[in-house]
């Protein structure tokens, strides 16, 4: 049996703000709607599809796994835009980045409350 993830749905108080805030960031392409989602595309092809939602979302935690040079790029990116990041899940230690594996990673949040990591290491690898 083959499984992949395919998609998922992200919840977001503005669409587009959001898919934009990403795409950003890790130098990304905002794709062309479908439906009622806003879908940005990851290298590996799953899509993250942006839905507009009403209320309160409950946070939740996306990791992307890029390479050292991606790292140094996003990361550069999330400081000039002022960004605050922790290098723990919990938010315990901010303006650092963790070493966990021997690579590198770091959290920081988006508009809407979710959780983002970069990290150039799987957990476990190390």
């Amino acid at each position: 049996m083959t499984v992949q993830l395919n998609h998922t749905i992200v919840a977001a108080h503005d669409k587009r703000a959001s898919a934009r805030f990403l795409a950003e960031l890790l130098g990304l392409e905002v794709s062309e709607p479908y439906g009622p989602f806003l879908p940005v595309e990851i290298p590996n092809g799953v899509t993250l599809d942006y839905l507009d939602a009403q209320g309160e979302i409950t946070p939740q935690h996306y990791a992307f796994l890029v390479s050292e040079g991606d790292f140094d790029t996003i990361f550069a990116r999330v400081r000039a835009a002022g960004l605050t990041y922790w290098a723990d899940p919990s938010h315990h230690r901010p303006g650092e980045i963790n070493h966990n594996d021997g690579g590198r990673g770091t959290y920081f949040d988006d508009p809407n409350g979710h959780h983002l990591e970069i990290l150039t290491r799987p957990y476990g690898s190390g």
